[in-house]
């Protein structure tokens, strides 16, 4: 049985990122520079901080992939951190000279620090802090890539666009072809389809940053030309809705996960919500068709053959230039809550990380269903099951 696995390892100011991936089929061409602009536009966005302005991420394959291909085994990324050279008398290996140490002195509100604290017995949050950050998010997105690059021979794309920043918000669903059209464009803004509501968006990122503040928002992430079929409902943890929301939530500062619209569908009649079902020709095809998309692609755990979209709600960064009131770990003293250089918006960066886990969490369910050790065998069992459907 074909098991896609994945984790990643490193601090937010320690040496380097490093992304582990096993099961991806033997033959599976890897585009170098497609990573590298994966990684790239999880850099980019309207309200980032000074640390994009260190890093320059690039996907250093150590092992797994071989002339330019998969060879079946484990793959193994790195991602060096620039900054790395600021940080290392404060966080070396060895012990080091305590001395120049940066403690993290009081919690921010919102953020992992305390909590991270009580859990691992740690006297302040700085070794919190540096595995908690959203930083890890660029391994993910470079194991995404390559999850990315399994499923466009497959037929598959996944990408992400903002619908929302703060007080400013997108109400009609979006077209594929504008989604796509935001993926190559040489310069990320908001990563908004519409240009007037960007424009307001940007002025809630305006507002914030004039104040010390941060903001939130809204991603949608779009997976298209994905086949009915996958994730099932004979079991909880197999429904392929209950795996993608895991995904996305696990990501740093999502708080909430919505499947196509679920939020405004739990307010409304089931005669207005659910999505009915025709058969006959539709852009070339014939077949089962539907007239929306309220299910956001995803009925009973299982795929329908419609665009599947998942959003993520994303509360504003914890880390404020003006701080919250907070308590000293030492003295338990009131005080105002740390200060590590931030973000004040990075709602678009962090759609391009849930792209990242909604191609990782489909090209696993995909896996499960064709298997294959190489793309050979998988793609010959994927076309099959599409014969298989044709002739439902």
């Amino acid at each position: 049985m074909t098991m896609l696995r994945y984790f990643t390892a490193g601090e937010s100011h320690g040496e380097a990122l490093v992304a582990f991936i096993s099961g991806l089929p033997a033959g599976l061409k890897v585009d170098q520079e497609f990573l590298d602009r994966e990684l790239w536009r999880r850099q980019q966005g309207y309200g980032r901080g000074g640390r994009m302005k260190i890093e320059t991420d690039k996907a250093h394959i150590l092992s797994g992939v071989r002339h330019g291909a998969t060879i079946g085994s484990p793959i193994a990324v790195l991602l060096e951190n620039k900054d790395w050279k600021n940080w290392e008398e404060s966080l070396p290996v060895e012990s080091g000279d305590p001395a120049k140490h940066k403690r993290v002195a009081s919690p921010r509100p919102g953020h992992a620090d305390l909590a991270g604290a009580l859990k691992y017995n740690f006297s302040e949050a700085r070794y919190v802090l540096e595995r908690a950050s959203a930083r890890e998010s660029a391994a993910r997105v470079a194991l995404g890539g390559l999850a990315k690059l399994f499923l466009c021979e497959l037929g598959i794309e996944v990408l992400s666009h903002v619908i929302a920043v703060g007080g400013t918000a997108l109400h009609d669903e979006v077209e594929w072809k504008k989604i796509r059209a935001l993926r190559d464009l040489p310069e990320v803004l908001l990563n908004c389809a519409d240009s007037g509501a960007e424009q307001q968006m940007k002025e809630e990122v305006d507002k914030v940053l004039k104040t010390g503040d941060s903001v939130g928002g809204v991603f949608e992430v779009v997976a298209h030309n994905v086949p009915p079929g996958l994730g099932t409902y004979v079991q909880w943890d197999e429904r392929l809705d209950a795996m993608l929301a895991g995904a996305v939530m696990s990501l740093q500062a999502v708080k909430a996960v919505e499947i196509g619209s679920g939020i405004t569908s739990a307010a409304a009649a089931g005669s207005a919500v659910h999505d009915e079902i025709g058969y006959g020709a539709k852009e070339g095809f014939t077949g089962f068709t539907r007239p929306r998309n309220n299910a956001g692609g995803i009925e009973g755990g299982t795929s329908n053959g419609q665009d599947i979209r998942v959003r993520g709600y994303l509360k504003p960064i914890s880390t404020l230039r003006r701080p919250l009131q907070s308590v000293d770990f030492a003295t338990r003293e009131p005080v105002k809550a740390a200060y590590e250089r931030s973000d004040v918006c990075v709602v678009p960066a962090a759609g391009v990380a849930a792209e990242a886990m909604v191609a990782l969490t489909l090209a696993r369910c995909a896996l499960d269903k064709f298997g294959g050790d190489s793309m050979t065998e998988t793609v010959r069992n994927f076309k099959g099951y599409l014969e298989q459907l044709k002739g439902f």
